[in-house]
């Protein structure tokens, strides 16, 4: 038998004679414990609201967009309709115009976007589940329009109200000072005929009308369209993808991903996540003292058994590698029991909703290995280096 590890174990599992050094060891260890516990439940935590917050886009935004480098439209050609017809690798793409513009209802207004969409987007991007009130876009309503939550708060706007429509303005294109503000302006009546609600951003930004309807509002070509917005059969052979489209279309156009289209968002959630785990590192590191405190208490309290073991032969090594292996073990239960904690709290959250956030939206959490494996290796390695810290005390000096 390892004869360091044989004493370790002794020494951690054993009671010690003086009581104050097993409150101490017990400390120690319910700090290791609560330590790995909580540090495991924030990265989970967060990883929740990453899949969350990810879930939103996944409805609202394309796998993949394709924008004009110079402008606000581009033209659709045939060659454009033909490569993106071509590759087996998409499964649906939509031709759509986003445009600010001027929302008046009943004499409130608001400033807002619209966006025009064809029959394929909901294939693409699955906002027609948002709907909650009313329906989405019709073929048999033309002049329909599905407002955002928001907007329909703010200009008080409701579902088939046929007595008054809901008017968008948009700026005519020109250059130099408006002389008559009446000419200004392009203007449509449209009819709400459904509410969408999926984030307070979204639902006070859009309003979606029919692509045929936006082109006339902005004077647009029947070709002429702001985005193309498509979603790929499988998400593993999206780059590829856009490397094709990217090599096919030229420098004229940009191809985004939906990370690049969000760039920002995915940037905070990534610097939240590690400004949380350091700040909670930081805790488990002061938790771990309380093990550097116990490991030099044993070491002490045990001075006599040291000398007789360096007497039998044992090296400055061997005595120092038994609290090494001390300290590493009082780590190793604190994080098997902590870490055990932490996995059933997560999964009963996930199934039983033990915290809510409202009265009908569960906390989100997320199970993942990675944030397992992130947990054992940092406190792995951080009572490692307290345990080193502790058996440094021990010299010749202290045995003889």
């Amino acid at each position: 038998m390892n004869f360091p590890l044989y004493i370790a174990k002794r020494y951690l599992f054993s009671k010690s004679s003086n009581n104050t050094i097993n409150i101490i060891t017990f400390i120690a260890a319910i700090g290791v414990i609560v330590g790995t516990l909580a540090l495991f439940i924030v990265l989970s935590g967060f990883s929740g609201l990453r899949e969350f917050s990810i879930g939103f886009l996944n409805t609202s935004d394309p796998d993949i967009k394709i924008t004009s480098k110079k402008g606000k439209s581009f033209l659709v050609s045939k060659e454009i309709n033909s490569i993106l017809d071509n590759e087996k690798g998409i499964a649906f793409y939509s031709k759509v115009i986003e445009e600010r513009a001027f929302f008046d209802f009943k004499n409130k207004t608001h400033i807002a976007y619209i966006k025009g969409v064809d029959s394929n987007y909901i294939k693409v991007n699955r906002m027609d589940t948002t709907v909650y009130v009313g329906t989405w876009l019709d073929k048999e309503i033309p002049l329909g329009a599905v407002v955002g939550n928001g907007i329909s708060n703010l200009l008080s706007v409701g579902v088939f109200d046929f007595l008054e429509p809901l008017k968008i303005y948009v700026p005519k294109p020109g250059e130099g000072y408006i002389t008559n503000p009446t000419n200004a302006f392009s203007k449509i009546n449209t009819q709400a005929i459904g509410v969408f609600s999926l984030t307070d951003e979204m639902d006070r930004k859009f309003t979606f009308i029919s692509l045929a309807v936006a082109q006339q509002l902005l004077n647009y070509t029947p070709n002429q369209v702001s985005a193309i917005e498509i979603r790929v059969k499988s998400i593993e052979d999206r780059e590829v993808i856009i490397t094709k489209i990217k090599s096919a279309l030229g420098d004229d156009f940009v191809v985004e991903n939906r990370e690049q289209l969000n760039a920002v968002l995915y940037k905070m959630l990534n610097t939240e996540n590690l400004a949380s785990y350091l700040v909670f590192t930081l805790i488990l590191i002061i938790a771990l003292f309380n093990v550097i405190g116990a490991i030099i208490m044993m070491i002490l309290d045990k001075k006599d058994n040291l000398k007789t073991l360096y007497n039998l032969g044992a090296t400055i090594k061997e005595i120092k590698r038994v609290f090494i292996l001390q300290g590493f073990l009082l780590s190793v239960v604190g994080l098997v029991i902590g870490l055990s904690l932490g996995i059933l709290l997560v999964l009963l959250q996930k199934k039983y909703h033990l915290f809510m956030i409202t009265q009908h939206l569960a906390y989100p959490v997320e199970f993942t290995l990675f944030n397992v494996l992130t947990v054992v290796v940092t406190i792995l390695v951080l009572g490692f280096l307290a345990s080193k810290i502790a058996s440094s005390r021990i010299s010749k000096k202290l045995v003889e």
